[in-house]
Parts: structure tokens; sequence; C-alpha cells
């Protein structure tokens, strides 16, 4: 293409593009856009997949989602798009709150901030990371990115694939193993895309496999556990979630007092999340303009 046209849902995405061959148009998709021309359509973030039924009547050669998880999209967008996803973007964020929330359940710092608020001195012993077993359920990249962000903390790390193999970081166990793995783990990270083998993967024989005051931490999609398991094993083991089922979680939903601690879905809202994805959607543009293949393809035509 000698020139493409890109939607996007605000100008800092428009700046990214400076320079390039290309007519921009600013689309929040929240309303039909009006035009037929698109080439390229960047998604806004935190926007429900319901809203690409809009893109109906273009024909853009590239959907671009804000997102890793792109669960249900094939659901809801109009046949025929070919659309990507935003590996590369929230690997290192999401693995930072996976450890980070897995250190502060561990050294019950939830308690501490609570205490702070009573002006209660208290201190207690905690089990802490070092010399811990961690299983990392998912082996794709943000649980490799966990992985790397675990090695200096003196942890036995043990990851679980589809299948089992070998990789740059040492062995993947498969799937089929995980029921043995369990027992000996004192913290479960899940980072598992969401499927219909992953779909309630986390439910009562899974939980029912983990020692009691093991941790449970979940930065997958908050269906891949099972809520009501969740609640049932909350009094032995240690949750820590970042995702939920509903999401978000009602005010008066029991896992409010139940998990050791919830979190907002924030694994990818840090500050890096700006600079990476206009940066992937500027080498996208770029892509099309030069008739290449996009990057990071989940769905095709």
């Amino acid at each position: 293409m000698a020139k493409i046209v890109v939607s996007v849902p605000s100008q800092p995405y428009a700046k990214a593009l400076d320079g390039l061959a290309v007519d921009v148009v600013e689309w929040t998709i929240d309303a039909p856009c009006g035009r037929t021309d698109l080439d390229m359509v960047v998604v806004p973030a935190y926007k429900p997949f319901s809203a690409l039924r809009r893109l109906e009547g273009n024909k853009p050669a590239l959907v671009q989602l804000p997102s890793i998880g792109y669960d249900g999209v094939e659901h809801v967008i109009p046949k025929g798009f070919l659309v990507a996803n935003a590996a590369g973007v929230h690997e290192t964020a999401t693995a930072e709150l996976a450890v980070g929330a897995t250190i502060a359940a561990l050294r019950k710092l939830p308690d501490a901030v609570r205490n702070q608020g009573r002006r209660l001195w208290q201190r207690e012993d905690a089990p802490g990371l070092a010399d811990s077993t961690v299983l990392i359920v998912g082996a794709g990249g943000v649980a490799n990115a966990i992985a790397d962000r675990l090695a200096p903390f003196e942890v036995d790390v043990r990851r679980v694939g589809r299948s089992g193999r070998t990789d740059s970081r040492g062995t993947v166990r498969a799937a089929s193993e995980l029921a043995d793995l369990l027992p000996a783990a004192d913290v479960v990270i899940l980072a598992v895309p969401l499927t219909d083998a992953t779909r309630r993967m986390a439910d009562d024989a899974f939980l029912s496999r983990m020692r009691d005051g093991a941790v449970l931490v979940n930065v997958a999609r908050g269906a891949v556990a099972d809520t009501e398991a969740l609640l049932t094993h909350a009094d032995r083991l240690a949750l820590v979630l970042d995702v939920t089922d509903p999401e978000p979680l009602p005010e008066d939903h029991p896992l409010w007092e139940k998990a050791a601690l919830i979190t907002p879905h924030a694994g990818g809202a840090s500050a890096a999340f700006a600079p990476r994805i206009k940066a992937l959607v500027r080498r996208q543009a770029e892509r099309l303009i030069a008739g290449d293949q996009p990057e990071n393809v989940v769905l095709r035509p």
C-alpha cells in the first residue's frame, strides 16, 4: 500500500504515526465510524470486545487489539477480519504484578497495611519467597516473564505447558502432570490464555491438590478459576486475584473478604503500556504500508 487509513482512539496514537504515509481518523468505537475506507483499526484499551460489532461495513486489513487475550473476539467481530493481539506489550507489567502480589501475600503486607491504619505494631513470621517452590501454569509470554523475574529470588520455579518440552529456561512439564505437581507447590501462578481447555481449570479437584497455606495467584482470566471452588478453599489457601469471575467483582461478593489480595485486572496497567502499544501500532502501520504481514496475528479471515 502506498498510503493507508488508520483509526486510532486518541491523539497520542496519532502522534506515534507521524512521518508515515497514513491518514489518521480518531475513532473510539463507541458509535459507528461513518467511514468505510479504514485499512487499520486500533481498538481502545479497556473496551469490551462487543464494541467490535461496529466494524460492520468496514473491511480493514488489520484490527489491532490492545490486549494479549482475545477470547471471545471471534464471536463478535464481523467475519473475514485479520486480528492481531498486543503480545510484547503487557508481559513485563503483568509479571511485575504477579511477583509483587505473590510477595505481598507471602510477607502478609495486606495485614501490615490494615495494621498501619489501626496504628498497631504487630510483627509475625511470614513464609516469604526464598526457598519456596513456585509452579507457573502456563509457558507463554506472561508465564516466561514471570519465571525470569522469579529467578533471582532463590526459588524452585516449575512450569507447566500444554505439552512437555525443553526450552532456553529449562524444562516445561506437560499439562497431564499438573495434578502430581500441585501438592509440592508453595505458590501456584495461573498464566494461561482462556480456552475451552483452561476454562475453570482451577476447580475443586485442582485446589484440593494444593497444600494448606499455599498461595494461588491468578493473572490469567477470571474464568480460568472456578469461583465457587475458590470460595470453598479460601480459608486454607491464600487467594491473590488480579482477575475474577464475574468481573468487575460486585461490591457484595464474598471474595472481597475471603481473598488475601484482589487487584482490579491491573496486570498491564503500568506506565510501560503507552509507549509499548504506540510502538506496536507504528510497526504494524509500517508493515501494512510496505505490504508485509503484521505481527501477532491471532485470527485470520
